[in-house]
């Protein structure tokens, strides 16, 4: 198990700009994850027609029946 800090250590400006380095890290390990995924869906359409034709069945049917 990892370790964490405990939740009423002070702040510096050091661990800020840390904080703020890993914000834009996690985002850019967020984008390229989600880029991937969708990429993956892709594939997995292109190789499995009809599993991915009825999926959008299935898809649009919820669509229809969902109540605002």
């Amino acid at each position: 198990m990892g370790v964490r800090e405990e939740p009423g250590a002070p702040d510096t400006a050091g661990d800020d700009e840390d904080a703020q380095e890993s914000d834009a890290a996690r985002r850019r390990r967020r984008v390229q994850f989600l880029r991937e995924l969708h990429e993956a869906k892709q594939l997995r359409d292109r190789v499995q027609p009809r599993r991915a034709r009825a999926a959008r069945m299935r898809q649009q049917m919820r669509m229809r029946t969902f109540r605002w």
